[in-house]
C-alpha cells in the first residue's frame, strides 16, 4: 500500500516523533495534527510532511485534518492533566472516531496499554483503564481499527527506560515496593514502530486488538538487575517493602529520577498487575524479520548506545507537560494582560559570535546554567516537592537544540541559530516566565585599535528574564526573588561571556565545575559514557532519502 496518506496525532511526543520518519521512509505521505505546529519546525523530517494546527478535542480541526486521509494514527492521551482525564480521553476518542468515519478513513491505528488477563476493568489503574476504554471506542466506531497493546517500552528517552535507568544507576541498594516482583513483557521501541508502520497495510477486514511484546517476560526487579549487567554496574541489592503504595512509590521515583510525580504514579500503578501478552497474532499481519522481536538486553544496549552517543531522537519530555504554561511570549513589552517584569543583562564578549552561540546553545543539562549551581538545584527541588518537573529532565542532545525540546525545567520556545534562544518556564510558578539569550555582532567591528586592520571576534551577549505575574501572589513572588537576580542572572551573563572567551582561546568550553571538557550525556545522564569533543554548530538538517537504511529507533 505504498503512498498511503497517513495522519499522525501526537507527533510532538515520544512515539509520534519517531513514527513520522518511519512512515515517510516506507513511502507514505504524512500529515501531522499538532496544537503547536512550531514545535515540529526544526525536526529533520518537517519539510517532508504537511503540518496542520488543531486539537483532538476540537471537532472542526479534527475533521479538517482527516480530510483525504487513508490511515489515522491516534497517539495522544490526557494522562496527568488532573481529575477528569478519563472523561477527556473518552470525549476526544469519540470525536476522532466520528470524524474519521465521516471522512471515509480506511483505518485507525491506536497504541494503548497491555491489560492484565482476568482483571475487571474497574480494578485497573486509571491509566490502563482509560487506555482500554479509548481502544474500545475505536473498535466500536465502524472504522476498521488496529489497537496495539504494549507494556513497558524500552528505548532511549522513553519514560519507562529513563525510570529504569536512573533507579538502577543511582541506587546500588534499593528499598522497593512489592510491585517490583510483578511480571511484565517489555518491548523495544523499534518493534513498536515496526508494528505501527506495518498496520497501515492491514487488510480491511482486520478490526481488533493485538498484544505486542518482546521475547522476554521479566519482573521489574529482574529488569533492574539485567540493566546493571548491560550497563556494567556492580550487582544491585533490592529490598522489598510491601507497604509502599503506588502514591508513595511515585514520590520515591520522583526523588531519584527525572520523571515527575504526575507521570511516575500512573507508571507505578500500571505495574501492580501482571501484564504479559496472551497472543502474538500481530505476526500474521506484520511478520517478524530475523532477529525480531528484539530481546530485552539488546534493547537496553541499543538505548544506552544512543544515550552515550547523544543521539536520542525523541524523549518522554518531548510532549508538553500537562498543566505547564503554554502561552507564547508577548511581543509587546507593555502586555495588555497586565504587568511584565524584566531582568536585563548585557555584556561585551571578546570572542566571535560563533563561539558565544556554541556556549548559549549548549546551556543546561550536564553543562549547567553558568551561575550559582546550588540556587538552581534548590529551585529544582522545590519544584519537585510541589509536583513540578524539577531541573533534572536534562537535554535531548548535549550540543544542539530545536523548538519544542525540554531543557531542565524550561522548554525551547524559539531558536534562531546563531542569534536567539528563547526558553519558556515549565516549573510551577504563580505566573508565566521566559528566558531569552541573544548573540549579536560587537558594536565596533571596523578597525582594531592602533592597527588599521579589521577587528575580528567581538560580539555582544544580551539576556532577558521575563515574568508575567498571576494575581497578587505572582507580584509577591517576583519581589521576593528579585534581590537574588544579580547573583543568578548577573552571574549567568558574566560566566557565559567568560566561557565563550575561553572557548575562543582554548577550543574547549569549561564545564560546570571548571573542567574544559563539557559533560556529554544527553538528557542529564548520571555519569555514563565517554567524553565527546567540543561540538560545532550543526549544518542545516537534510531529510534522508526515501528507503534509506536507518538505525535511530532505539
Amino acid at each position: 500500500m505504498t503512498g498511503t496518506h497517513c495522519l499522525v496525532t501526537g507527533a510532538t511526543g515520544y512515539i509520534g516523533g519517531r513514527l513520522v520518519p518511519e512512515l515517510l521512509d516506507a513511502g507514505h505521505r504524512v500529515r501531522c495534527l499538532a496544537r503547536s505546529p512550531e514545535k515540529l519546525r526544526d525536526h529533520p523530517w518537517a519539510g517532508r510532511t504537511e503540518i496542520v494546527r488543531g486539537d483532538v478535542t476540537d471537532p472542526e480541526s479534527v475533521a479538517g485534518a482527516l480530510r483525504g486521509i487513508d490511515v489515522a494514527y491516534y497517539l495522544v492521551h490526557a494522562l496527568g492533566t488532573g481529575p477528569g482525564f478519563e472523561e477527556r480521553d473518552r470525549e476526544a476518542a469519540r470525536i476522532f472516531a466520528a470524524r474519521a468515519r465521516a471522512a471515509g478513513v480506511r483505518r485507525i491505528v491506536y497504541l494503548g496499554g497491555l491489560t492484565p488477563v482476568g482483571v475487571p476493568v474497574r480494578e485497573l489503574s486509571p491509566h490502563l483503564r482509560s487506555r482500554a476504554e479509548v481502544g474500545e471506542i475505536f473498535l466500536g466506531s465502524a472504522v476498521p481499527t488496529t489497537f496495539l497493546r504494549a507494556a513497558v517500552i524500552i528505548g532511549s528517552g522513553s519514560a519507562s527506560f529513563e525510570m529504569l535507568r536512573y533507579l538502577t544507576e543511582r541506587l546500588p541498594v534499593m528499598v522497593t515496593p512489592s510491585w517490583v516482583g510483578t511480571r511484565c513483557q517489555p518491548i523495544a521501541v523499534r518493534d513498536v514502530l515496526r508494528y505501527l508502520v506495518g498496520s497501515a497495510a492491514m487488510a480491511p477486514g482486520v478490526d481488533r486488538a493485538f498484544d505486542i511484546g518482546g521475547p522476554d517476560v521479566l519482573t521489574y526487579e529482574e529488569m533492574m538487575r539485567r540493566y546493571a549487567v548491560v550497563a556494567a554496574l556492580p550487582r544491585r541489592i533490592v529490598l522489598r517493602v510491601p507497604m509502599l503504595t503506588p502514591r508513595l512509590s511515585s514520590h520515591w521515583i520522583g526523588l531519584v529520577t527525572p520523571v515527575p510525580r504526575a507521570l511516575a504514579r500512573p507508571l507505578a500503578e500500571s505495574l501492580r498487575h501482571e501484564v504479559v501478552c496472551a497472543e502474538h497474532d500481530i505476526a500474521r499481519h506484520v511478520p517478524d524479520p530475523p532477529g525480531a522481536p528484539v530481546g530485552f538486553d539488546q534493547a537496553l544496549a541499543l538505548a544506552l548506545r544512543r544515550v552515550r552517543d547523544a543521539e536520542v531522537v525523541t524523549r518522554w519530555s518531548s510532549a508538553a507537560l500537562p498543566g505547564a504554561p503554554s502561552d507564547p511570549l508577548p511581543t509587546d513589552p507593555d502586555w495588555a494582560g497586565g504587568s511584565l517584569y524584566a531582568d536585563r543583562r548585557e555584556r561585551a564578549v571578546d570572542a566571535p559570535p560563533a563561539a558565544l552561540w556554541q556556549v548559549v546553545e549548549g546551556i543546561g543539562g550536564d553543562n549547567g546554567w553558568y551561575s550559582f549551581p546550588l540556587a538552581w538545584a534548590v529551585r529544582g527541588w522545590l519544584d519537585r516537592l510541589v509536583g513540578g518537573v524539577g531541573i533534572r529532565r536534562g537535554r535531548r542532545d548535549a550540543a544542539r537544540l530545536r523548538v519544542g525540546d525540554s531543557l531542565d525545567f524550561w522548554r525551547v520556545e524559539e531558536i534562531e541559530p546563531g542569534r536567539l534562544l528563547r526558553l519558556r518556564a515549565e516549573m510551577r510558578l504563580p505566573g508565566l516566565a521566559w528566558l531569552e539569550m541573544y548573540v549579536e555582532p560587537g558594536p565596533d567591528r571596523s578597525t582594531a585599535p592602533g592597527t588599521g586592520t579589521a577587528a575580528a571576534g567581538r560580539s555582544r551577549y544580551r539576556q532577558r528574564a521575563l515574568f508575567h505575574p498571576h494575581g497578587l501572589l505572582g507580584h509577591l513572588y517576583w519581589w521576593s526573588v528579585s534581590p537574588f537576580h544579580a547573583v543568578v542572572f548577573g552571574g549567568m551573563a558574566r560566566n557565559i561571556a567568560r566561557a565563550a572567551e575561553h572557548l575562543d582561546r582554548t577550543g574547549a568550553v569549561p564545564g560546570p565545575g571548571g573542567n574544559t571538557a563539557p559533560s556529554p550525556g544527553a538528557g542529564g545522564s548520571p555519569g555514563t559514557g565517554p567524553a565527546r569533543p567540543t561540538p560545532t554548530p550543526p549544518p542545516a538538517p537534510t531529510a534522508p532519502p526515501a528507503g534509506a537504511a536507518r538505525d535511530d529507533s532505539p
